[in-house]
């Protein structure tokens, strides 16, 4: 079975085992390998990718509901020599350690501050729930989200 979407920006058509096939498996499968496994059950976190602009857990998202949709994976977001400023400010504030989670606490930020460029703790802490870390205590993960707003708010009044 093939699907339609358009992955980073770009149109691409997927080969899928069936309709209910893990979209992890299948970005995976077509080198998008940041998407990390973790947990299979979508409790983890690893494995969020953006499905036009809303964090999913990839591992339990059916490729089928993927056709026609804009989907983000953390190769999407910045290239090594040209991080995005949300990678930045993950670097800055220390944020990342293992690097296991970072993809998916990555995207759940993006999508937060795509919608709300100023969130409260308590916002960042809902949109980040469903993440584990177990290297950072979450409260360098709450600083980098509060220092990449900064910076983003920073860019757009230029």
């Amino acid at each position: 079975m093939k699907i339609e979407t358009t992955i980073n920006n770009q149109k691409k058509e997927l080969n899928v085992k069936n309709y209910t096939e893990p979209l992890l498996d299948v970005l995976r499968r077509h080198g998008y390998v940041g998407t990390k496994e973790g947990c299979r059950s979508g409790q983890c976190g690893a494995c969020v990718v953006l499905v036009n602009g809303l964090p999913v857990n990839s591992c339990i998202y059916p490729a089928g509901r993927a056709s026609g949709k804009k989907i983000t994976t953390i190769e999407g977001i910045g290239i090594p020599n040209k991080l995005d400023k949300i990678q930045q400010s993950y670097l800055e504030s220390g944020a990342v350690q293992c690097g296991y989670c970072t993809p998916g606490m990555i995207l759940c930020t993006k999508s937060l501050l795509d919608k709300n460029p100023a969130p409260t703790d308590e916002e960042i802490k809902l949109a980040l729930d469903g993440n584990l870390c177990r290297c950072t205590g979450y409260v360098k993960i709450i600083d980098a989200v509060k220092l990449a707003a900064k910076k983003l708010k920073k860019s757009s009044h230029r």
